[in-house]
């Protein structure tokens, strides 16, 4: 009798879990279905970006890269270039326009790029001049290199918010991906096919272990990924950063903001930082010689238009609008305002945004592979005074693991070895998505899609739906998609079950 009971009570154990690995691996095969064609792209175009300063300079050598030898000073520095206000000048009389921006080379060997919105209606425009020669070596359409090419096909960017939101389900879905993956490869006894690849790529069974084995090494990879490509994301992203960030101006508390701001984010000028993409710019205080009460329009208006500039607060005159000359006359300059950011520690390769109204500023912002030399500046464009100088060090603690997550995340916080690590996992990733297509392929029954069977008990199919839930409540898209694919496969089992029944009776 004793012996019919444990029988009876392994049998139930069995049957329990093999429903529980049959439901996980229905959710898993939906999880690659949504996830795989995504985490294919994601690979590729990931693996290149990750050495996007070494292509770009390498395919777009005529622009980026000096056409004339750099010859050595007796000092053993570079040659000396051609001030930075005469190298805009070229490239505007090259091509007409409003210069919006300047990126003094990082290199000896490279071009200055000056940012041009074209007065003959093309749009913005980089420019490539020779900072030794300040000859005009060529331009392309703003941020339209290979590697931006690239990046906008990694976020999907160049289908607009659909294929971000797209992106931000994938990256959640591969959470789960991961985790359902990490259940049925967990060996249970088994010794093949754990980190060793079985048989030969003629059966099925290889390119199962090579799923298996390719996916056990990326899944750390592919779920570090996932949770810091999430800051960019359309839904959650956007709101956390709004919530952690959207105060104090943009800026951490840490960070004094006790100058005059104005309506313009720092990020519809210029790439920045996750931590200050809700960040304004600050105001440059007019000259004596001008109106105390000019209210600026447009980039710099008054923040959330109630708040008073410097020269607002110090007086109420009447409004003697600016002339062209005058703020070219009272303006610091190009030149003036490089030594600043020189000055202040900026380090090579720094981008210049330059003032576009009355009260714009003169705004250096570099965010290179190492952290600590991240760095934010707005000068005054008239007094040359420092506004704000945001370095990485003045983040949160939050702000700052983030940051650091980024930064690994695009392959910057460790040089060479962090490259070739990622490198190594984009590839197990695409490989991994390749055996799982294989292996799917050879395994589905010819006219069918090949859907693991239901367990018996089909509310392990819920139960399993329901922690799959927890991520979906953290990323609501991803929630609602499970929303959708739950309900789909419901349809599915019913649609299935009545055909099933169906033919039962004709056969009756």
């Amino acid at each position: 009798m004793s012996s019919t009971t444990n029988t009876d009570t392994a049998g139930r154990a069995a049957r329990g879990f093999s429903d529980i690995y049959r439901a996980v691996w229905r959710w898993h095969f939906y999880a690659g279905l949504l996830v795989l064609p995504f985490l294919t792209l994601l690979a590729v175009t990931g693996g290149l970006y990750l050495f996007r300063e070494e292509i770009d300079h390498f395919v777009h050598a005529d622009l980026m890269k000096v056409n004339t030898p750099v010859v050595q000073q007796a000092n053993g520095q570079a040659q000396a270039s051609v001030p930075l206000s005469e190298q805009v000048r070229v490239a505007v009389q090259s091509l007409p326009g409003k210069a919006v921006r300047v990126v003094p080379p990082a290199a000896s060997d490279l071009t200055t790029e000056v940012d041009i919105v074209a007065a003959d209606g093309s749009g913005k425009q980089a420019v490539y001049v020779n900072p030794y020669s300040g000859e005009v070596q060529g331009q392309m359409a703003y941020r339209d290199s290979i590697m931006w090419t690239v990046r906008n096909l990694h976020s999907l960017a160049i289908t607009g918010p659909i294929g971000n939101a797209a992106i931000e389900i994938a990256a959640g879905w591969s959470i789960l991906l991961v985790l359902s993956g990490l259940y049925l490869w967990w060996p249970r006894g088994q010794k093949g096919g754990v980190v060793t690849l079985r048989t030969t790529p003629a059966r099925r069974l290889w390119w199962r272990d090579l799923h298996a084995v390719c996916g056990i090494f990326a899944a750390g990879f592919i779920l570090f990924l996932a949770v810091t490509g999430m800051p960019w994301s359309m839904v959650w992203g956007a709101k956390v950063n709004e919530l952690a960030n959207g105060h104090n101006f943009g800026y951490p508390d840490g960070v004094r903001v006790n100058t005059p701001m104005s309506d313009t984010r720092l990020v519809d000028q210029e790439r920045t930082t996750w931590s200050l993409e809700q960040a304004v710019i600050p105001l440059s205080s007019l000259p004596a010689a001008a109106t105390s009460h000019v209210v600026d329009e447009g980039e710099h208006a008054g923040h959330g238009g109630g708040s008073k500039t410097g020269a607002e607060q110090a007086s109420g005159a009447a409004a003697v609008p600016l002339s062209a000359a005058a703020i070219a006359h009272a303006d610091i300059g190009l030149d003036q305002a490089e030594r600043i950011f020189a000055r202040e520690g900026l380090a090579p390769g720094y981008a210049i945004n330059l003032p576009g109204t009355p009260q714009g500023v003169y705004t250096g912002s570099i965010y290179p592979d190492a952290l600590e030399r991240q760095q934010v500046v707005h000068v005054d464009r008239y007094s040359g005074d420092v506004l704000l100088d945001m370095h990485y060090a003045d983040y949160g603690p939050l702000g700052r693991a983030l940051e650091w997550g980024i930064n690994v995340h695009l392959g910057q916080q460790y040089g060479l070895i962090n490259q070739l690590v990622l490198l190594l996992a984009c590839i197990a990733m695409v490989m991994m998505s390749v055996g799982a297509g294989v292996m799917w392929w050879k395994r589905r029954p010819v006219g069918g899609i090949g859907i693991p069977p239901l367990p018996k008990e089909r509310k392990r199919i819920a139960g399993v739906w329901g922690l799959m839930m927890i991520i979906g409540v953290i990323f609501p898209l991803v929630g609602l998609s499970l929303i959708v694919m739950g309900l789909l496969d419901w349809l599915w089992i019913r649609a299935t079950h009545k055909r099933g029944d169906d033919l039962q009776e004709a056969s009756a």
